[in-house]
């Protein structure tokens, strides 16, 4: 058995969805369902017996414990996080709260309870922290990608709050011994991504005929990689991923924000000809650059290929491709997400600003 945090997140879910299809090991599933955790995102999985669900907070220490001590997961996923870089320009301590403050309380009882752990459940134990590549700042457009070895630099609120728990959970095995695993990953996207983010966002504003908004210039460059494939890397890492070590998960896809839209722009062209706006390109629209805004990540996951044998399965068109068809195919899902509260803080953000 292993605890999944953020379970009903984007990632998360799409973590135990693949969990489950490939292994027998049951999941508990701990999320606080805050705006971007949906439990609608595991619908499938339905009365399956395997799939413990608990909703809470990772900052909840007596429930963290308690679930330890209930269930004794071989191991912590730990997906639990504010994400969303404009949310924490505008409300940094919602996320200083979460992925630092929250972090360290679940690092806390996870130590707690591994220590009370017979030697040899001691040593197959692994706590798996789930970061990002924002944490290691922004890149010239001829500078090497990111190794693992690249110095933190991060710019912005979120990435600021990831590097503290990144630099928490290597402490805790520097100090402490406990068997840690650390994931910096690149730009996801696929199923269940909230519309927030750049690729559903821009889906829906234009199947809804909406202005597609773009800082700056559009060319900030960004590595993408589909959420299976990411998924997938994880599991790998959990598996065979040495401890204390960290692995760079990427999909070796720099695009610029403009090339993304353009593929969506052109595949909506395709698979929603009943648009009253055609072709979808005449909405985009640049506006006032974020502040602060990363210019290029790139990940170099030559590591992750060399040492685990993971590679990325999925290529842009191909993934973007079953992203925009499964947006189309799952209005349901979409307007359960995008609610009142949701169209404010789009009016707020990207009627004069933008998207990560």
């Amino acid at each position: 058995m292993i605890l999944v945090t953020g379970g009903a997140g984007f990632i998360g879910s799409n973590f135990i969805i693949g969990w489950l299809e490939k292994c027998s090991e049951p999941v508990i599933n701990l999320d606080v369902l805050t705006y971007a955790g949906n439990l609608s995102n595991l619908a499938t999985l339905a009365g399956d017996q395997r799939h413990l669900f608990f909703k809470g907070d990772i900052g909840d220490r007596s429930l963290v414990a308690r679930l330890l001590s209930d269930h004794r997961p071989s191991a912590v996923v730990n997906f639990a996080a504010e994400t969303h870089v404009d949310r924490s320009i505008r409300s940094p301590e919602e996320f200083v709260r979460t992925n630092v403050a929250g972090t360290l309380r679940l690092l806390e009882e996870t130590h707690a309870f591994w220590r009370s752990l017979p030697e040899s459940e001691r040593n197959s134990f692994r706590f798996l922290h789930v970061s990002t590549d924002e944490v290691y700042g922004s890149l010239a457009t001829d500078a090497p990608a990111f190794t693992e070895d690249a110095s933190y630099a991060p710019n912005s609120p979120y990435a600021a709050s990831k590097a503290a728990s990144d630099h928490f959970v290597r402490a805790y095995h520097k100090t402490h011994g406990l068997p840690i695993l650390i994931t910096n990953c690149s730009n996801n996207y696929g199923p269940f991504q909230f519309p927030e983010k750049l690729i559903p966002l821009m889906i829906l504003n234009a199947v809804g005929g909406k202005p597609l908004p773009l800082y700056g210039d559009g060319r900030h460059v960004r590595d993408w990689i589909y959420v299976a494939d990411h998924c997938a890397a994880v599991q790998a890492v959990l598996e065979k991923g040495a401890p204390g070590e960290t692995y760079n998960i990427g999909g070796n896809c720099e695009k610029t924000n403009i090339e993304v839209v353009s593929t969506i722009c052109r595949i909506l062209d395709e698979l929603h000809p009943q648009s009253s706006v055609l072709p979808h390109m005449r909405l985009i629209t640049y506006i006032k650059d974020r502040p602060g805004h990363d210019r290029r990540y790139a990940i170099d996951a030559a590591k992750i290929h060399r040492r685990l044998g993971w590679h990325p399965k999925e290529m842009f068109e191909t993934g973007l491709r079953k992203t925009v068809k499964w947006y189309l195919e799952n209005s349901r899902w979409v307007d359960q997400v995008v609610s009142g509260s949701y169209k404010e803080w789009v009016s707020l953000h990207y009627e004069n600003g933008g998207v990560k």
